[in-house]
């Protein structure tokens, strides 16, 4: 029996609720921050036309039958990100949601196929803004929890710190021994070929038809992510451009966007960043992302052409999506992510 079926028994709920109770107050404090700055609370719908365009990200497909009985494809939304920019586009300047989110094939100690996302949008700021946000944030959790650090497992982080940025090429050369930006060309295309030889020379396995994508992603989860927010907490900054569908380029460096991730104990927590509003350069790096989809995984999605339609007239802003339940973890010390659900899935 899957030990999450059995939540409801008494004496677990007994031994969770102090962690529940936890997660109100962190919401509660959060919220309150938030109302604080003159942020709109949303409630972004969790059907869409697109669960999201992003590769690796899998959505969970449902149908929408009308009046007359004909199906809809629809899907559950995986961020509600493109409700959210559609607000944006509609005048909201300051918005933040706390929204149930859905991943497939997502499931282990940090992860859960539903979770809650908590994401925020400021329009006419810079994406540097999100990361003392997110600091805030994580902060107010600590108090929250009771505690002086944020723990998993044996790593411990102290949010109180100031945060070591980092950019994704300076996290390669100092915990890999890779020169990243070698196999990304100026206009951000990349060079599978040269990042696979540095592959090979520092003993990180490889398949042979695995994309640039892939490797980064490697030597990313089995080289770097372990040594970030060890201590303090870890801002990394500056994704390559190819992995960043979604984020402005930065200026004068094509290779590079502005992207950033929030790491504290070798945990990813939150996402940002300069937001694309080129709706024509986010159609072609949809399609993009759809092709390598449908080449990985024989499957792709529709394009939202609402949203892209939406784009046109979204002004410069910046945007982030944090991981509530694993900051809650973290927080309190909770061994998985769902100790600190109210309802776990099933």
């Amino acid at each position: 029996m899957n030990p999450s079926s059995t939540w409801w028994s008494p004496s677990r709920h007994a031994d969770r609720r102090p962690l529940l109770f936890t997660r109100n107050r962190i919401q509660a404090a959060i919220r309150g921050w938030l109302a604080g700055e003159g942020f709109t609370e949303v409630d972004p719908a969790a059907l869409a036309i697109s669960p999201g365009n992003e590769a690796h990200l899998h959505g969970f497909r449902t149908e929408a039958i009308g009046n007359d009985g004909a199906g809809r494809q629809m899907y559950l939304h995986t961020s509600p990100e493109f409700a959210m920019k559609k607000l944006l586009a509609a005048g909201e300047s300051r918005i933040h949601a706390f929204s149930h989110v859905w991943r497939n094939r997502e499931r282990g100690v940090l992860h859960s196929p539903e979770f809650t996302m908590l994401e925020w949008y400021r329009v006419g700021e810079g994406y540097e803004v999100l990361m003392a946000d997110t600091m805030a944030f994580l902060r107010l959790a600590a108090r929250g929890a009771g505690a002086s650090v944020l723990r998993f497992r044996e790593r411990v982080c102290d949010p109180f710190l100031e945060p070591e940025r980092l950019s994704v090429a300076e996290a390669f050369a100092t915990h890999a021994g890779v020169d990243l930006l070698a196999s990304i060309r100026g206009d951000g295309s990349t060079d599978a070929a040269r990042l696979g030889a540095e592959l090979d020379r520092i003993g990180v396995r490889r398949a042979s038809d695995d994309t640039w994508s892939d490797m980064l992603s490697r030597v990313l989860s089995e080289k770097v992510e372990p040594k970030l927010g060890q201590g303090c907490v870890t801002i990394l900054d500056h994704y390559p451009a190819a992995e960043a569908a979604l984020a402005r380029r930065v200026p004068g460096d094509a290779r590079v966007a502005e992207r950033f991730e929030v790491y504290a104990c070798g945990v990813e927590l939150a996402n940002g960043f300069g937001e694309l509003t080129d709706a024509g350069e986010q159609r072609r790096r949809f399609e993009a992302e759809m092709a390598e989809k449908a080449r990985v995984y024989g499957e792709s999605y529709p394009l939202d052409e609402d949203f892209l339609a939406a784009l046109e007239i979204m002004p410069p802003a910046a945007g982030i999506a944090m991981g509530f339940d694993r900051v809650v973890m973290l927080a309190s010390g909770a061994p998985r992510i769902e100790d600190v659900m109210w309802t776990p899935v099933p």
